[in-house]
């Protein structure tokens, strides 16, 4: 029974490695398989496990993206660390929407939505407007096509997208920020590196959170099941990134609504 918890933590991870950037969402998906391959685990540490598994995907941008993101990086001159601090200051307020409602609202949110119908429900509503906003920008060109081109209100903007996907599950975190980025005149290639980063404190942060609340007395059964889970998250999503990025390039996202639809249904 242990090896086939953990070849369950293993499939969770495969799946969370793949939808987590992907304009699907992960959690959406995760509750959707748990309906069909349920980890003999207690519900308490079932909530943890959905929200900590999603850290292997945050550590994959921080190593795709690493030198973007650190500022002390021996390549970049004054003006490359300056950049840097700025865009990290521009994504500490792109958090501040989900911390500071979010956040207080998670387990009321947990308890009456995180489940099947409200995910099905999501996925079709949210891929009709994945339909809808990419055949309306189609012929617009945009006005943002470079990170230090990015303004603190429009991460305050895309911040505000990503709390209304933290808030239903099946709605994507990446999907509404990037969509939400392009509505407002930034390229989908911009949108989409944002997204990757502003995922990083949000999900350490929530992560965090997770574990207090359930403890560190974890069995080696549940630790086990986490770190398997956890390590495939980040090895699928480390190939899954470097996909988005090229896909995005010459694609929209109206396959994906699509598909939103077909998984609703």
């Amino acid at each position: 029974m242990d090896i086939i918890e953990l070849l369950k933590s293993a499939f969770m991870g495969l799946v969370e490695g793949i939808t987590e950037w992907l304009p699907v969402s992960s959690t959406g998906h995760m509750i959707l398989v748990d309906e069909f391959v349920k980890m003999n685990v207690s519900e308490t540490f079932w909530n943890m496990f959905l929200v900590v598994i999603q850290l292997g995907a945050i550590l994959a941008v921080c190593v795709l993206f690493f030198h973007e993101l650190n500022p002390f990086s021996p390549s970049k001159g004054k003006e490359g660390r300056r950049d840097t601090w700025v865009l990290w200051g521009k994504i500490v307020l792109g958090c501040i929407p989900a911390a500071a409602i979010g956040l207080p609202l998670n387990d009321w949110m947990e308890e009456h939505f995180y489940n099947a119908p409200v995910v099905a429900l999501a996925l079709i509503v949210y891929g009709v407007l994945f339909i809808v906003i990419e055949n309306w920008n189609k012929n617009r060109v945009p006005t943002t096509t470079t990170l230090s081109q990015l303004t603190y209100r429009d991460a305050l903007i895309i911040g505000f997208c990503q709390l209304v996907a933290a808030a239903l599950p099946g709605t994507s975190r990446s999907g509404a920020t990037i969509l939400g980025a392009i509505m407002i005149g930034i390229s989908r290639t911009v949108a989409a590196e944002f997204t990757f980063f502003l995922a990083i404190p949000v999900m350490f942060g929530a992560s965090l959170l997770k574990v207090l609340k359930f403890g560190f007395a974890f069995t080696g059964m549940e630790l086990a099941c986490l770190l398997v889970g956890t390590v495939i998250s980040f090895i699928v999503s480390l190939f899954v990134l470097r996909f988005l990025m090229g896909y995005i390039k010459k694609h929209d996202f109206t396959v994906f609504g699509w598909y939103r639809i077909v998984l609703g249904i």
